[in-house]
């Protein structure tokens, strides 16, 4: 649900997303969800003060996640292993040089 809210065009149409999020959050039963939600949903929105064209690398600067996405890059080049084992030097591999 939350995605939606970071998809919206500008501050205020992310306010009114998050005001139905909130509203389902409590029809589902979960008010402490929706609490939380309503209350932390601004530290979220600072990616607004900038261009547009940036918005989408801030919201998606995640090392994490760009960690994962390179290792998925590099075992999908090898295609199949034949077991978890095989599997992890490629990962390992590239853990090390990050870590370097």
């Amino acid at each position: 649900m939350l995605k939606a809210v970071h998809a919206c065009e500008d501050k205020e149409a992310a306010h009114v997303k998050v005001l139905q999020i909130v509203a389902k959050l409590h029809e589902m039963k979960l008010p402490a969800a929706a609490a939380f939600v309503q209350t932390n949903v601004e530290e979220t929105f600072s990616y607004f003060a900038f261009p547009s064209e940036h918005w989408r690398s801030l919201r998606t600067n995640n090392p994490l996640e760009r960690i994962m996405r390179e290792i998925r890059r590099r075992t999908r080049v090898f295609g199949a292993f034949p077991d978890g084992n095989s599997a992890l030097l490629p990962v390992s591999a590239r853990l090390r040089h990050i870590a370097r």
